[in-house]
């Protein structure tokens, strides 16, 4: 039997035999036996005592939310090689949030050499995404938020599996959210008096949030917190298309999009073990220059592009003017090398602003099809709705299919 048909609830904290159960796949009634589960350690068991875990089948998700009755979070958990921090990370995550109604996890194992998956089995997580190999931060995310769409979250918030983040302060991320405030939500550490940081590492952070905060016209304190909430509808506007960290490129996307951004204060603690996304603060800093050039030439390339032109083309007026001086004066045969530097930059000047326009419609052909693959989408979300509600009216069961994009 297909693993998208057969759904039930696990409780880690009972140890009790599961026996016979009925699940229901394709109109038929089976009857399955379950062997009964062991589990190594009793810490995840004591833990989740009191919380019963649960897979909500795709037809329930669908029709509970075109019916409005259930808001449904994914906490969603990128992870290489994070079998030793991840139990508590999970522990940390709250089990009641108010005007959430179900709270399921989300593991990315971007191809780690430990027991992150096995680990995040034996705590129940609900849903583990694995990649075969590690393909970096940006595309661990991107595989969640896919994956969280599919299942049906109307919220998403992304947090890391080092503990640096206090796992209560998720229900303060999501209160903007449930209350239809604002479509993401960014987690603040406030960076210029966060004692986990160093002078140096405060001051790069203050710099740059300063310079993503004038690109993506918003006013986030924190740019590149990864703790932050995603409502369903902004991330089916949001296509990372880095492969460094997706935090800049999307509050860029997000504010070009002009989608409804606020931050909330969060609590952090220090990480036992430096970042992996990194190796030094010069890499982190040239990769993240790359990645905000990057994200702003593609939403912005006539400004970027034709600003650059008229810089060059100005540099280039200075040694035609210097040849000018020099020419009145009557000793303008010595200084023919201005000329000629200045005529170079001038051209050149004028070739970066024709590609600035070239780039500029090639950005509104990128907008369309931005908007095309949204609405695919949320298409989708309706055909899912309609094909639930037909499938409880006949007590036919429809698997779930992957989201768009």
């Amino acid at each position: 039997m297909s693993d998208e048909l057969v759904h039930w609830a696990v409780s880690i904290g009972s140890r009790r035999e599961v026996t016979r159960r009925s699940v229901r796949a394709g109109g038929v009634r089976v009857r399955i036996r379950f062997p009964s589960v062991v589990y190594a350690s009793l810490k995840p068991a004591r833990h989740f005592a009191h919380h019963e875990r649960r897979i909500v089948p795709r037809k329930a998700r669908s029709s509970e939310r075109a019916g409005g009755r259930v808001t449904k979070l994914i906490v969603q958990i990128p992870c290489y090689n994070e079998a030793d921090d991840l139990p508590a990370t999970l522990a940390a995550i709250p089990r009641v949030i108010a005007g959430i109604d179900t709270i399921e996890i989300l593991v990315i194992d971007d191809g780690s050499h430990d027991r992150t998956s096995e680990i995040a089995r034996l705590w129940g997580v609900h849903h583990i995404v694995r990649h075969r190999r590690n393909r970096g931060l940006a595309a661990a995310f991107r595989s969640g938020l896919k994956t969280a769409l599919a299942e049906g979250a109307d919220i998403i918030v992304n947090t890391d599996a080092d503990g640096q983040y206090e796992g209560a302060d998720i229900a303060l991320l999501v209160a903007p959210i449930v209350a239809q405030r604002a479509d993401i939500v960014i987690g603040d550490r406030g960076v210029a008096n966060n004692e986990h940081f160093g002078p140096l590492k405060r001051r790069l952070q203050r710099l740059g949030s300063g310079v993503v905060r004038r690109l993506s016209c918003t006013d986030i304190g924190d740019a590149v917190s990864g703790f932050r909430a995603i409502s369903r509808a902004a991330a089916q506007q949001i296509n990372i298309t880095t492969d460094f960290s997706y935090t800049t490129d999307m509050l860029i996307q997000a504010g070009r999009k002009r989608l409804a951004i606020t931050s909330v204060p969060i609590r952090t603690h220090a990480t036992p073990r430096p970042s992996r996304l990194f190796s030094s603060i010069p890499r982190f800093i040239v990769n993240t220059g790359i990645t905000i050039a990057r994200a702003y030439t593609t939403y912005n390339p006539l400004r970027a592009f034709v600003g650059g032109g008229m810089l060059i083309a100005l540099l280039g007026l200075m040694p035609i003017l210097r040849f000018l001086w020099f020419w009145a004066l009557g000793d303008g045969g010595g200084h023919i090398q201005s000329l000629v530097i200045g005529g170079s930059l001038l051209i050149l000047g004028s070739l970066v602003a024709i590609l600035g326009v070239l780039a500029d419609l090639v950005s509104a052909n990128r907008k369309l099809l931005e908007t095309a693959l949204t609405e695919i989408r949320e298409l989708h979300d309706k055909a899912d709705r309609q094909s639930s509600n037909r499938s409880e009216q006949a007590g036919v069961e429809i698997p779930p299919r992957k989201a768009a994009g």
